[in-house]
């Protein structure tokens, strides 16, 4: 089981990564045209998390009810039993299923679907530039987010310097979730950080609400200096702090 505290044992040394989706034309990430590349894995559970599907490390199957037409194809092809149908619906038994995405690729109408996908670092690279005319123009970049881009941390370092090795601009999304070594290894390579502010009182923060003890006040206590350094630009991610 994937201890969800700590960064995951990241394929390849980090050159292979889990990205959950990759997002072109994004305008609320940074400054200009950007794309959003979104890891998966995440070491907080926060209560109002807005993609909590970007939550676990690994690939999953999700299943939208709502789209469900009740056909009863996934159940017919899985051959391990992993799927069965309740009053009609599919129910998907995660500690029996294999994988083999058989069902997904079935399912007529789109209710069962991938969520996260093995990429390597030159490919979602290659993926994120293809809109790099639009960051020239009109000063954007690429900004790598998640679930927690620390929780994968060499492959986020890699893919940032491959992005500045082609002299574009980097922005890194975070809660701050992590090593200072892993900071300042990713950090090297970021332009903007849009710091996810989970949580105020720092010192007072509510497992209850992001599932640790604290977790922002150990990193803005121990160097606050390299955050200014880097240009912070708060990002309030807690629902009472979201105000203008």
């Amino acid at each position: 089981m994937d201890c969800p505290h700590h960064p995951r044992v990241e394929p390849n040394g980090g050159g292979e990564g889990v990205v959950f989706s990759i997002q072109r034309y994004s305008i609320q990430d940074g400054p200009g045209i950007r794309t959003t590349v979104f890891l998966k894995g995440c070491p907080l559970r926060c209560a109002w998390c807005s993609n909590p599907e970007s939550q676990s490390p690994n690939p999953e199957i999700m299943f939208r009810s709502q789209k469900c037409q009740r056909c009863g194809t996934c159940a017919n092809l899985c051959d391990v039993g992993a799927i069965t149908l309740v009053d009609g619906v599919s129910r998907l038994d995660r500690s029996t299923c294999t994988m083999c995405m058989a069902c997904v690729e079935a399912c007529p109408s789109g209710a069962l679907a991938l969520s996260g996908k093995h990429m390597t670092v030159e490919d979602a690279v290659e993926e994120s530039c293809r809109d790099e005319i639009f960051y020239t123009n009109s000063g954007g970049g690429v900004t790598l987010s998640g679930g927690e881009p620390l929780f994968q941390p060499e492959f986020s370092a890699r893919f940032l310097r491959a992005c500045k090795d082609r002299s574009i601009h980097t922005a890194l999304d975070t809660s701050g979730h992590g090593t200072w070594q892993t900071l300042k290894r990713v950090l090297e390579y970021t332009d903007l950080v849009l710091f996810d502010l989970k949580h105020l009182p720092l010192r007072e923060a509510s497992r209850g609400n992001t599932g640790e003890q604290r977790p922002h006040s150990r990193q803005f206590e121990e160097n606050p200096r390299l955050w200014r350094k880097k240009g912070l630009d708060q990002d309030p991610d807690d629902p009472r702090l979201q105000r203008r």
